[in-house]
């Protein structure tokens, strides 16, 4: 299994986790987690598991180690697994910043986070490094796999494929059960108000755009609703 910078002794983990252990009396604990639950693959469960997920939590960081943390969605399947050790899932034209996409290109390491908040009340854990390749290159390397279906009328601009160094569950014990509703996802709209519109008051307070200036006191969870609605 390969080992986060820092590591000591040859054991999983990083060396401010590990002075952590040590001061706080759970190395034993932590050993035992890293023996029976830290795999650097993606086991046959794992992957029927991430098969399955509409959705993922990403953590990237820049050189410096600003990091930031992103949403990523799609139907059941989305997220690719090329093999047990990589997946890889399609970025589509969004608001222009590319946070994720820069940050990876100064640093490959990534975090994933899939969480199962309906069936199974799980999560799965999935470091690695990750690139960005083109989706021409995608199709070259992986011919097999299909790059249009997922969304229809929409083609990836690139795709983050993601080398897997570990995986591990995140426990069930505060993972709340959610019911899924059926509702209308705009697939790449650029309409600002199908995409939430200025729904925490920001643009409102600078007074900018075509947003009320009494915005920002409206409560987020009314404006979402208004969007949701019209």
């Amino acid at each position: 299994m390969e080992e986060h910078v820092g590591a000591d002794d040859g054991r999983p983990g990083s060396a401010g986790e590990h002075a952590l252990q040590e001061a706080h009396g759970s190395r034993e604990r932590a050993d035992r987690f890293y023996r029976e639950q830290m795999s650097d693959h993606l086991n046959a469960r794992m992957r029927e598991f991430v098969g399955r997920m509409e959705m993922v939590f990403v953590g990237t960081a820049d050189s410096g180690g600003e990091s930031d943390v992103s949403f990523r969605a799609g139907p059941a399947g989305f997220v690719r697994v090329l093999d047990p050790r990589s997946l890889a899932w399609p970025e589509y034209r969004g608001n222009g910043v590319l946070a994720s996409a820069g940050n990876i290109t100064e640093n490959p390491h990534v975090g994933l986070l899939f969480m199962d908040f309906v069936r199974d009340l799980i999560g799965l854990h999935v470091n690695g490094t990750s690139s960005l390749i083109s989706t021409s290159e995608f199709q070259e390397r992986y011919p097999d796999q299909e790059v249009e279906a997922d969304i229809p009328g929409r083609r990836p601009e690139r795709w983050v494929v993601v080398h897997v160094e570990e995986a591990y569950i995140h426990c069930s014990k505060h993972v709340p059960r959610m019911v899924p509703v059926r509702r209308g996802r705009s697939w790449g709209t650029d309409d600002g108000r199908k995409k939430g519109g200025d729904a925490f008051g920001v643009a409102a307070e600078r007074g900018l755009g075509p947003h009320r200036r009494d915005a920002a006191e409206q409560p987020v969870s009314t404006r979402i609703r208004h969007v949701e609605e019209s």
